[in-house]
């Protein structure tokens, strides 16, 4: 009865729905800019807006305590639809990412890498069982849908995976589309390896590094277009899953046994 009541007053809060509206109107009417930094580029994408304003707004009268809560269940649901619209994409992609090669069935064991680079210096700056959340993966969408099924929302992992996916929405376009661009023009290899690498799993952070891309090697657009987002399509169909059968047992394992090491056990 008490759920019932909550998800009542959970849609009759006028005052929520307005904010949420008005920012994603506002935000929409802003729209995208692109800034030109060197070989790289700088993407400015309403997503990002709509964080800014949301946290601004948090710190004002317009946000209530009613507000803040009613707002958590509602994360969930919307992590629930998108997860569906995923999978509704990959099931018709299906030929097109077995088309792509074996250079991209590759690329999700390249992912596993970061764990090993980012757990122990997560461990290190002091973080508990938040480490896990925030680094089995890039924190996005179907990886913050994982740890809330896995752990809950206000569990360490949970609030680790949000603080990864707050931290790559406003920095992680940004930081891909200069580091792509920078590597591409500095180094001998391929401006296409790069292209592949820019799939992360992400529409921003892989719009963000193939426009640096494409910038710095305009005759190759084509091929980077349909690289990155043959890649970024493969990410998002098989990241899901080798995050739930590989990346979290393999966090998991690594933070236990580095933990009992760091307290002598």
């Amino acid at each position: 009865m008490q759920e019932g009541n909550t998800a009542l007053g959970l849609w009759k809060d006028w005052r929520l729905h307005a904010i949420v509206l008005a920012i994603v109107v506002v935000t929409e009417l802003i729209g995208t800019f692109s800034i030109q930094v060197g070989p790289g580029v700088i993407l400015l994408l309403p997503m990002l807006y709509a964080l800014v304003i949301g946290i601004i707004l948090y710190f004002t009268p317009a946000v209530k305590e009613r507000q803040s809560l009613n707002a958590e269940p509602i994360i969930v649901l919307g992590v629930s639809l998108l997860l569906a619209k995923i999978g509704v994409i990959i099931g018709p992609s299906l030929p097109e990412v077995i088309a792509a090669g074996p250079a991209l069935l590759l690329q999700e064991f390249g992912h596993l890498v970061t764990i090993v680079v980012a757990l122990p210096v997560a461990i290190w700056l002091g973080m508990k069982r938040e480490a896990i959340g925030m680094t089995h993966s890039i924190g996005r969408e179907p990886n913050v849908g994982l740890i809330m099924d896995k752990y809950g929302m206000g569990s360490p992992e949970g609030r680790g995976v949000m603080a990864m996916y707050i931290f790559g929405t406003v920095f992680g376009a940004v930081f891909l589309g200069l580091l792509s661009g920078l590597l591409a023009t500095i180094t001998p290899l391929s401006p296409l390896s790069f292209a592949l690498a820019s799939g992360v799993g992400s529409g921003s952070m892989m719009a963000a590094a193939s426009g640096s891309l494409i910038a710095a090697f305009p005759d190759l657009e084509t091929q980077i277009v349909a690289l990155s987002g043959a890649s970024n399509l493969l990410s998002l169909s098989t990241g899901l899953w080798v995050s739930i059968f590989i990346a979290l047992p393999l966090t998991e394992k690594l933070y236990g046994w580095m933990t009992r090491k760091k307290e002598g056990y």
